[in-house]
Formats: structure tokens, C-alpha cells, sequence
């Protein structure tokens, strides 16, 4: 039976920390369906913004607290009463609503970024933890930098917030600084330090810059902390944070070294990664634990032969427990409907009747290219699908390209931008810089392509290549993704996908911080 001494509480923060990820910005739609799926699995906390960093992120908090039926719904604020009264606002149709505030704790932080003294720095921590304590009963308060803040001044810190009424004290690896065991020192010397520590969940945010992210948060849970901070593929600014499937899983299979129970129904973790990486353009490593498209991979001949006798041999987790089928459906030109869409559920995607006719016409031109169709084929067909759905400024309607040695490439398109069909043709330093001079052409931009990558999905001459490109202007971060048989026809796809990001982009929001 789990109790409170073994409860891990998980909190979300893909929504808001994930989302500061430069180029990683979701529409309030792809918000609610993530937060929705979040909450069906089991998290406890979903962090769902920072109200009054911009009015989408307003926006995004207060629907996603009308939506979500059992987390806690959590808004971020820094140690301003604006920010407070904005969070409050944002989440008055929460049912189990939490503001969270922080201030910066370190040397380096106070002096350089703030220009405060410690003595203001705990004014602020008492004002802001007593404004928000009068908005809600569930406070969370977060030290930033907090592991390369100093001891003794650490100690004052999270005793004037649990005074002034948190309810939750979240110890931040912001630039992912720490290592295990001095994660873990951290959290005992807390418990040993501050009185009435006892009485509040303690819990730890832990950045990725060193790769020891969830090596950090499960020490400090270790240590005594009962809380997770973590987020989806292990989403987040710089080089992310703790990943929850990494987290979660951990914990379940080395409970027993680990003896700590979540929440969290593993088997959504696979739908739940596709989700975040389509709503945001950000494909998961090949090798990423849990998620990855090699995590339950067996190619070497040794291993194949031990998993034929005994799936123990290799696998320390069945793919079922993360969400992944066992089963696998041949899927060629002749499946229909029902076979695509009970295919589609297994991979974690559910579709109505329109968005499945939609999806079944592209389904067919690809079978109609490939002998067979794999997995790995329908989840790039469905992240193109939603890509190309976004927007409707530019849109590819044909491409034809000509090239090569000692002649200049030509491309010739068929674009229709804004509802008008136009014929263009460019010529370039080889096929795709003469694609996209043609889009260039009828989309003027001076956006810079900072990184183009071209992946084929399976193996074979007919496999499907997947683009993705990252366009930047004036400080703007858009992302292009899309697939397609035809390596230039997936590339200038995802150029026009990109594009399109960038002409419906609203003014971006100041990033939150942690």
C-alpha cells in the first residue's frame, strides 16, 4: 500500500518550461489536448504557464484550468505582485489551483541579474509567498539557482516562504550544475536546517546541461524530496529537463533499490511523447530512453537470439508497459479504414471520421509508393499531416526540380499563397537552394536557415524522408517538418511549413525562468 512516505508527487512542466525550448512554441489547442492527456495518466501538477508573460499564456492557463478535471493546475509567477494577481486571475476556474513564485538565491544571481541584497531578496520571498498564500491555500516557492546558492543563506530563504505560507518548497538546478550526491546533501541539509520543513512537500526541478537531470531529481528523492519536476522527452530550454518517462520508469522498475510509487498509467508515455514532439517540431533522438525509436530496438545478432528465448535477456521493461504494441499489423495499398484507424490507436493517435479520411488519402499515395507501410511511416504521416494542416498562407501544390553535373539547377513551383495559385521557378546552387529561392519569391523573408536535417524513416530506396528545418528572424525560432518519399518534395514541404509559422507568429513572450 502506498503512503506518503513513498508517494512521489509528479508535476508537469512541459507547458511552460518545455515551451521555452526556442522554437518549441504549442497553440493553445495542442496545449488543452496535452494537458488533457496529462491529466488522464496521472500527473499530479500540471504547470500550465506564466500568466503574465503574454496573453496567450494567460489564455492557456485559464482554459487549461477550465479542462482538467484532477491535477492541480499550476501558474508560474515571479516574486511581483502583477505577476501574482495575473496568475491568480488565470486560474480561478481551477479546481485545485497553485500559484508558483520565485526569486533568484545565488551570488551570482542576486548581484549580476537582480542588483539586490540578500535582506531584499527575503522581503521579496516573505511579500510574494503572503500575496499569493492570500489568493490560494497551495503555494509552491522556488529558489532559482538554488543548488549554487549558499547554504546558510539558503536556509533563510525557504524558512521566510514557509512562514509566509508555502506549501510546497522546489529546490532548482536551473543551469543544471549539480551532480547526485550533492543533490541529494542539499535536500538532507534542508531537512536537517530549516524548521518546519516537515510540514511542506519538498521537491526538486533538475536542468539536463551535464546529462544528469533524472540522476539529480530521483538522489534528491533519495534525500527525502516527494516531488518531480520533469517534462515530456525531456523537453526544455538549453538541453531540457528531467524527462517524466525517465523518471517514472526508473522508479518503477529499480523500485527496488527506488522504493517509490507515482500516479502515472505508463502505458499512455508513448502516445503522450508523440503528442509533445508533433505539437512542437521536436523529434526525439533515435536513442532516447523509454520513448526512443531504438529503445525496444534489438538489431545485433546476440541480443536477437536472447530475445527470442527469453525477452529478460534484453529488455529490462516490456514496450507494452510504455504504450507500445506488441502486435504489429502489416499494413500495405490494400488495408482500408478500419485497419489504418485501429493502427493509428495503437501508435497512440486518435482521429475522427474527417481528420481519417484526411489522413486514409495521403495513406494510400504512400502505399501506392511503398511495398510496405511501417509504423515508423504512419507517425511521420501523421506529424506531416498536422504540420501542413497548421496553416494555410503557402501551400505546395507541385514541385519539379532539375540538376546536375556542370548545369545550373532549376526549380519550377506550384504554390498558392493566400488562396491565389501562383507558377514560380528560381534557379539555385543545387535543387533545394533553387526551391526555396523560388519560395523566397512569392514569400519574402530575411529569415536565416539555422539547421535543415533530412531522415529516412525506414530502411530501403522507397523509404519515407522526413525534413526538418529551423528558420530565424529577428530573434524568432520557427520549425518545418514534413515527409514524403521524395526527399526534395518532404524538404521544400517543411521550408513552406516553416514559413508558414513564421507569417502567423505572434509577438513572442518573455520567457519564464526556474
Amino acid at each position: 500500500m502506498t503512503n506518503q512516505q513513498d508517494r512521489v508527487l509528479i508535476f508537469d512542466t512541459t507547458l511552460r518550461d518545455g515551451e521555452q525550448s526556442p522554437g518549441a512554441t504549442m497553440t493553445l489547442a495542442q496545449k488543452l489536448e496535452i494537458s488533457e492527456t496529462l491529466d488522464r495518466m496521472g500527473v499530479d501538477i500540471i504547470e500550465a504557464g506564466f500568466p503574465n508573460a503574454s496573453p496567450g499564456d494567460f489564455a492557456a492557463v485559464r482554459e487549461v484550468s477550465a479542462n482538467v478535471e484532477d491535477a492541480v493546475v499550476c501558474a508560474l509567477a515571479r516574486s511581483v505582485s502583477d505577476d501574482i494577481d495575473r496568475a491568480g486571475e488565470a486560474l480561478a476556474g481551477a479546481r485545485n489551483p497553485r500559484i508558483h513564485t520565485f526569486i533568484a538565491t545565488s551570488p551570482i544571481h542576486m548581484q549580476h541579474k537582480l542588483q539586490m541584497s540578500p535582506e531584499d531578496v527575503l522581503e521579496a520571498i516573505r511579500s510574494a509567498v503572503t500575496r499569493a498564500r492570500s489568493l490560494t491555500d497551495n503555494v509552491q516557492w522556488s529558489p532559482e539557482d538554488g543548488t549554487r546558492s549558499e547554504h546558510d543563506f539558503l536556509c533563510r530563504a525557504v524558512e521566510t516562504a514557509l512562514k509566509a505560507g508555502a506549501t510546497t518548497i522546489n529546490i532548482p538546478d536551473t543551469v543544471g550544475y549539480t551532480v547526485p550526491n550533492e543533490s541529494a546533501d542539499i535536500i538532507r541539509m534542508l531537512r536537517e536546517r530549516v524548521p518546519g520543513i516537515e510540514n511542506a512537500v519538498i521537491s526538486t526541478h533538475c536542468h539536463n546541461d551535464l546529462g544528469m537531470a533524472v540522476a539529480n531529481s530521483l538522489a534528491a528523492v533519495n534525500a527525502g524530496a516527494r516531488q518531480i519536476e520533469c517534462t515530456i522527452n525531456g523537453l526544455g530550454e538549453r538541453a531540457g529537463n528531467a524527462a517524466l518517462e525517465e523518471v517514472v520508469m526508473a522508479m518503477r522498475v529499480r523500485n527496488d533499490v527506488m522504493p517509490y510509487q507515482t500516479r502515472i498509467d505508463s502505458s499512455r508515455i508513448m502516445h503522450v511523447s508523440r503528442m509533445v514532439s508533433e505539437a512542437t517540431q521536436f523529434p526525439v533522438q533515435f536513442n532516447k530512453a523509454i520513448v526512443g525509436k531504438n529503445a525496444f530496438a534489438h538489431e545485433a545478432g546476440i541480443h536477437q537470439d536472447g530475445m527470442l528465448k527469453n525477452a529478460g535477456t534484453y529488455e529490462i521493461m516490456r514496450p507494452e508497459d510504455v504504450g507500445i504494441a506488441k502486435t504489429n499489423l502489416v499494413m500495405g495499398k490494400h488495408s482500408g479504414r478500419a485497419a489504418l484507424r485501429e493502427k493509428l490507436a495503437e501508435l497512440g493517435y486518435r482521429v475522427g471520421t474527417n481528420r481519417l479520411n484526411d489522413v486514409f488519402a495521403k495513406y494510400k499515395a504512400l502505399a501506392d509508393k511503398k511495398r510496405e507501410v511501417f509504423e515508423d511511416d504512419l507517425i511521420a504521416l501523421m506529424q506531416s499531416s498536422a504540420s501542413e494542416d497548421a496553416n494555410e498562407y503557402l501551400r505546395l501544390r507541385s514541385v519539379s526540380v532539375s540538376c546536375g553535373t556542370n548545369r545550373e539547377a532549376f526549380a519550377e513551383l506550384g504554390l498558392t499563397v493566400d488562396g491565389e495559385h501562383r507558377e514560380v521557378s528560381a534557379t539555385g546552387d543545387g535543387p533545394l537552394d533553387a526551391a526555396f529561392s523560388a519560395v523566397k519569391k512569392v514569400f519574402p523573408h530575411s529569415a536565416r536557415l539555422s539547421q535543415y536535417h533530412v531522415n529516412a524513416v525506414t530502411e530501403g530506396t522507397d523509404a519515407q524522408a522526413t525534413a526538418s528545418i529551423r528558420l530565424v528572424e529577428d530573434g524568432r525560432i520557427v520549425v518545418g517538418q514534413a515527409a514524403d518519399t521524395d526527399t526534395i518534395q518532404a524538404s521544400v514541404l517543411a521550408y513552406v511549413n516553416a514559413l508558414n509559422s513564421l507569417a502567423s507568429r505572434r509577438q513572442k513572450r518573455a520567457p519564464g525562468a526556474v
